[in-house]
């Protein structure tokens, strides 16, 4: 017994742990377009995303949590040596795009990591082939999409409504109104990304008998995901801050508070239908639509395609690499 509970401890540790990474190598989500415009210093900026990453609980359920706990792979398939592949697969891959400065998704990361170490445990039995799973694999490919048009077509509004006005009064303006929209962002950031962890913390809890009830996230998960967000967003992940702030387009305070309010409504949308997806993608997407609304050029689409080449890869290389990970805790737990 007090094997078990050593194990799952230091798996809630590990969880944690991806769950302060996914804020650092997702800070640049919230932070890099008012870095980018100017409208905060780095450090001031990622406390302010911070403290909206760790308070975005009380504006959500937690519909995320459970599809991950329980809409992706069988909960009753779950062991302890499942949730050290996934999330050892997930933390791989989020370490390897950090290195490089790309911006890939630690939402894909972890589902892939679900996927690789569910199905390495009990092949495709194990890998739940339902309307969860489908809406999530939709959502993957909609959201940047979504996000995009959303973007293009709010810019777009912003240039009409304001064409006769100064434009110094307008960035100016627009500069202040990104207090909002990146406010809002970094709340849909928490509150989707978080729960992913919250997720694979509860059902850890379930596969081991210590879930007391139906299937339901302890209030003390809730927490400790929450504040291990916050804190890898306040730490920061300055080389992908760059990358988004930087160099897919330039962006303008009008643009920034057009990209992140079209994330933040996209973000706001999945969270309420209890889907995961990726701030990263979203986000940018969005800028991809700004960069659209001035013109085509305007977008490095160099850039933009190694993001592409990042989505599409996230999953089955995380799903590759929490199979090993899975084969290596076999002998380890």
């Amino acid at each position: 017994m007090d094997h078990v509970i050593l194990v799952m401890a230091v798996l809630v540790i590990v969880a944690l742990i991806f769950d302060f990474m996914n804020g650092f190598h997702d800070a640049a989500n919230s932070i890099a377009l008012m870095v980018s415009t100017r409208l905060l210093t780095p450090q001031a900026a990622v406390i302010w995303a911070a403290f909206f990453n760790f308070v975005a609980f009380m504006f959500f359920g937690l519909h995320v949590a459970d599809t991950v706990g329980k809409g992706i792979i069988d909960p009753n398939i779950v062991n302890n040596t499942v949730v050290f592949g996934a999330l050892f697969g997930a933390i791989a891959w989020n370490v390897i795009t950090w290195w490089f400065g790309i911006p890939s998704s630690s939402s894909h990361a972890l589902i892939g990591g679900l996927i690789g170490a569910g199905m390495a445990h009990s092949g495709t039995k194990g890998v739940i082939l339902g309307s969860k799973l489908i809406s999530t694999g939709i959502a993957i490919i909609l959201s940047p999409l979504f996000g995009m048009l959303l973007a293009l077509l709010l810019s777009i509004g912003i240039m009409w409504l304001f064409q006769k006005s100064s434009p110094y009064k307008i960035e100016s303006r627009f500069n202040k109104l990104q207090f909002i929209s990146s406010s809002l962002f970094s709340l849909g950031h928490g509150a989707n990304d978080a729960q992913k962890t919250m997720g694979i913390i509860t059902v850890l809890l379930f596969a081991n008998g210590y879930l007391q009830g139906d299937f339901h996230v302890p209030f003390w998960v809730v927490i400790a995901c929450q504040l291990a967000m916050g804190l890898g967003t306040l730490f920061g992940g300055w080389r992908i801050v760059r990358t988004m702030g930087m160099g897919i387009t330039k962006i303008r305070p009008t643009g920034g508070f057009a990209a992140q309010t079209s994330g933040s409504i996209a973000l706001f949308l999945a969270t309420s239908l209890g889907i995961p997806v990726s701030t990263t993608h979203t986000i940018t997407g969005a800028i991809v639509g700004v960069g659209l609304s001035r013109r085509m050029t305007a977008v490095r689409w160099g850039l933009a395609s190694r993001i592409v080449w990042a989505w599409v890869l996230t999953i089955p290389c995380a799903a590759i690499m929490a199979a090993i990970a899975y084969h290596i805790g076999e002998s380890l737990l």
